[in-house]
């Protein structure tokens, strides 16, 4: 019992971390240009007044599930704008069959557009310091917030949770920011092996890389809707070491 209250507590600091008393997060959706066409996301923005730094957030191969929205909600109440993208551009699922398609579905030119155009709308905004723009993702969206990296230099930090990792020396040459990875030993996709293979080249390259692999983690352990494979204790600090770093980077 004493072992799960103290778990509790740490729960609720990490997720109290940053916030203002009596300030509440606002969000709502929001409508941008990606080239000729308008797409929507979903924004949340902290409830302090003046310029904040901003975080793109970038969804599972779900689709712009309510968990998303809510990593957006405690990003802004830890004082960023954030801003979580919509790639399927109005599509969602909880099959993976139908997530496979989806994310499959995809076309990189107009997903990377659509990124590009989620950094534009952030770093326009009054109260947003574009000097101060970082990204996130989880699962596929972890490899889309590292692509992004390697696309937009003004990019300020990348948190990449599970998602795919470039391997070839260009693209990593490109990334200008630092990066925080959070990972699972059990994961058979984005495998230890490969985690510390893009972490020898990032080292290589003069890059900084910031890696955690969970020992009993699987992929997707930090989303509760993983029913046989959520590790709250590891996602409980897989979520602090994002914050750290964010603190660090986007301060």
């Amino acid at each position: 019992m004493k072992a799960h209250w103290a778990f509790a507590a740490l729960l609720a600091a990490v997720l109290g971390a940053g916030t203002s008393a009596g300030a509440a997060v606002k969000t709502r959706m929001v409508s941008y240009k990606s080239g000729n066409e308008t797409v929507q996301g979903f924004l949340a923005i902290p409830g302090t007044p003046g310029r904040h730094p901003a975080l793109i957030v970038i969804h599972e191969w779900w689709g712009l599930m309510p968990w998303v929205k809510e990593q957006s909600e405690k990003f802004a109440a830890a004082g960023y704008v954030s801003l979580a993208v919509d790639l399927y551009r109005g599509k969602s699922t909880d099959q993976p069959q139908v997530a496979r398609e989806l994310a499959s579905a995809l076309p990189p030119d107009r997903a990377l557009r659509d990124l590009d155009a989620a950094f534009h709308y952030l770093a326009t905004r009054r109260d947003v310091d574009p000097r101060e723009i970082g990204d996130v993702g989880w699962c596929m969206g972890g490899g889309w917030a590292l692509r992004l990296a390697t696309r937009e230099p003004r990019l300020a930090a990348c948190a990449v949770n599970y998602g795919e990792l470039p391997t070839s020396a260009s693209a990593i040459a490109a990334i200008r920011c630092p990066v925080l990875g959070n990972f699972g030993a059990l994961d058979r996709g984005i495998t230890p092996e490969k985690v510390r293979a893009f972490e020898a080249a990032m080292k290589q390259a003069g890059k900084p890389f910031d890696a955690k692999i969970y020992p009993d983690a699987n992929h997707a352990f930090e989303n509760p809707g993983n029913k046989t494979g959520y590790r709250p204790e590891d996602a409980a600090d897989a979520w602090s070491r994002m914050l750290a770093f964010f603190q660090r980077t986007l301060p």
